[in-house]
């Protein structure tokens, strides 16, 4: 439904005049701004009240009927236009909210302008119609990152002759950057009740360096060079959204979705959050206190340099379908929580795959090397929001499935894991400080017939700092007992021993996490936040690694992972974001057990620059 809004009739306001913009998109009605009277000119007399009026119009200050065009309801079942003769005689109705703006001349129009009202970003519908948007959408994001983490001598050949430890130089860097165009075509008045349709389309263009000490890190190959420069072009969202029907007078509703588009299964990330091809039917229910989703996704191949998504190569053979449930103020009021079932149905145990760089990502080069398929239900619990000035979120989540051959045994495995997270913080004043606790089983018998390592389908958490923290962002290689493997996963969590989130499967039978920390942010200025995390983590056992290592003992404890950024916001709004960071991990005896470089360092580093420009 279009606004209605009315405005108070001055007897000296200026007729409203259309003049184009100039542009398609922007063509809305102007006021001309009164002229100047000359010197010597007459002032203008009253209105002539003999005058005829124009059509559809009334001259100020005189009686008789108020009319205006007659409107027309499109909309079944929304609120009724208020009838003729329900305004003040000295009122006009105006068509609708953006025109006003415009007349009162509130708001100068500028296509290149994203801050204030703009056409192309939405804000007003396209020329010609009333309820018709369209938003275009330009990214840029640049990434420069050097660190250091441990990094194996290569089998073949060394960049470094007579070389001969495990690990050599630690210190390499990466530069990234990713331009993302995206168009979007709504229809309906959204402010009010969701879209009768929208189509919108994001296609990703990345650029990468990778400069490493040692060779066979970025290349099968020991012949190629310990640097590389790749570029990939990805389609992160294309989908069609149509709304089915409102369930209410408020405009609870059910839609459907369909295409490549974007999910998370839960508040912050922690068990599946990607862009993939799917189809989702979602709504809400008792004015939004309930909402839902139904859905499931083919998950699409990735780019290993860039992560995103290679719509020319076939999907794989790995499903996952989601129902979920949402309800507000629950336990208490300021609280949300979500119950979720999820099932993740894995068919690429025949499936042989080798990655752009030539390493084999399925099956992983671990334990018998044998490919495996699996069948994998998720039951998580999620509570995020607040009590009183606490805020809190929670996750917990369990996996309980059939894993088709144990990566040890060859045989049947039944799946039994677990995980939890919670995150509590307080506010006071410009302050938040914060707590984080997570654990996720581990196996601690990998040559029976229970996996009990939690691994998740596609994670990204937001959590314990992100990826600020040095364990989320960086990937740590597992060498000595594996191959093309690492301990964790880029910007994941959890250990569990995957050739790669992007392109690698599950593996429940690993060492399980557990983490405690501590982190507070401060808003030091309206644009400008800097934030520090300190955590701890601990391997939750060590039996895998040590059947893996074919070592008798191997201790928990990881290290100390402490990590600061800064964030600065010079308009205040997503538009322009800075932020820098650095992350130093104190390696523990576990880690020092596992990774011991020729310069014997005692410390990692990791230092990430990152700028994003949105229109």
């Amino acid at each position: 439904m279009r606004a209605l809004l009315l405005i108070p009739l001055l007897a000296t306001a200026s007729p409203v005049i259309a003049k184009p913009f100039g542009k398609w998109f922007d063509c809305y009605a102007k006021v001309e701004p009164p002229k100047e009277r000359l010197p010597g000119e007459p002032e203008a007399g009253p209105a002539d009240p003999n005058a005829a009026p124009l059509e559809g119009r009334r001259v100020p200050g005189m009686g008789g009927p108020q009319t205006w065009d007659p409107v027309v309801q499109a909309n079944q079942g929304a609120v009724a236009w208020p009838k003729q003769g329900d305004f003040p005689t000295d009122h006009l109705p105006v068509p609708d909210r953006w025109r006003l703006i415009e007349t009162l001349g509130l708001v100068k129009s500028n296509w290149k302008d994203p801050y204030n009202q703009n056409t192309l970003k939405g804000d007003r519908p396209i020329c010609g119609t009333h309820d018709l948007f369209v938003q275009l959408t330009a990214i840029s994001d640049t990434l420069a990152e050097p660190r250091s983490f441990p990094i194996p001598v290569g089998v073949q050949t060394t960049e470094r002759p007579g070389s001969n430890d495990v690990f050599g130089r630690q210190y390499s860097e990466v530069f990234a950057q990713t331009f993302i165009v995206g168009a979007a075509l709504t229809k309906g008045s959204t402010a009010f009740k969701p879209p009768e349709y929208e189509i919108r389309a994001a296609i990703a263009f990345n650029m990468n360096h990778v400069d490493v000490p040692e060779r066979r890190v970025l290349s099968v190959l020991p012949s190629k060079r310990s640097l590389r420069t790749d570029a990939f072009v990805g389609v992160q969202e294309l989908f069609l959204d149509y709304h089915l029907r409102n369930t209410s007078d408020r405009y609870d509703f059910d839609s459907i979705r369909i295409g490549i588009q974007p999910f998370s299964s839960d508040f912050r990330g922690f068990l599946f959050q990607d862009n993939q091809l799917g189809i989702r039917l979602f709504g809400n229910r008792d004015n939004n206190r309930f909402q839902y989703n139904l859905a499931a996704f083919w998950r699409l191949e990735k780019n290993a340099n860039s992560g995103l998504n290679a719509i020319l190569r076939s999907p794989r053979d790995d499903f996952v379908v989601v129902a979920n449930l949402y309800r507000q103020d629950l336990p208490v009021p300021g609280m949300t929580s979500q119950v979720s079932v999820m099932w993740n149905a894995n068919r690429e145990r025949s499936n042989v795959q080798v990655d752009a760089n030539g390493f084999p990502v399925r099956p992983a080069l671990l334990g018998t090397l044998r490919g495996r398929s699996y069948d994998v239900v998720y039951l998580s619990y999620n509570a995020d929001g607040h009590v009183g000035r606490l805020n809190m979120t929670f996750s917990g989540t369990y996996a309980t499935g059939t894993n088709r051959n144990n990566i040890f045994t060859d045989r049947r495995a039944k799946i039994s894991s677990w995980f939890a997270a919670f995150e509590p913080s307080y506010d006071r004043g410009w302050v938040r400080v914060r707590g984080s606790a997570l654990f996720a089983s581990g196996d601690s018998n990998p040559y029976d017939d229970t996996d009990s390592g939690y691994s998740a389908i596609f994670e990204n958490p937001q959590f314990a700092g992100s990826d600020t923290s040095y364990w989320i962002r960086q990937t740590i290689p597992f060498a000595g007992g594996g191959r093309a493997i690492s301990v964790n996963s880029r910007n994941g969590i959890l250990n569990d021993l995957r050739s790669s989130k992007e392109q690698g499967q599950a593996n429940f039978t690993n060492p399980g996490t557990m983490l405690l920390g501590a982190g507070a942010d401060f808003d030091v200025l309206p644009e400008l936040r800097v934030s520090g995390n300190l955590n701890h983590l601990w391997f939750a056992t060590t039996a895998t690694l040590q059947a893996l290592r074919v070592e008798g003992s191997i201790p928990k404890d990881i290290g100390w992972d402490l990590s600061a950024a800064a964030t600065y916001r010079p308009h205040f709004n997503q538009n322009l974001v800075f932020r820098l960071s650095g992350a130093l991990l104190k390696p523990g005896d576990g880690f020092k057990d596992l990774f011991t470089n020729a310069p014997r360092t005692g410390s990692y580093y990791s230092v990430l620059f990152n700028a994003v420009l949105a229109y």
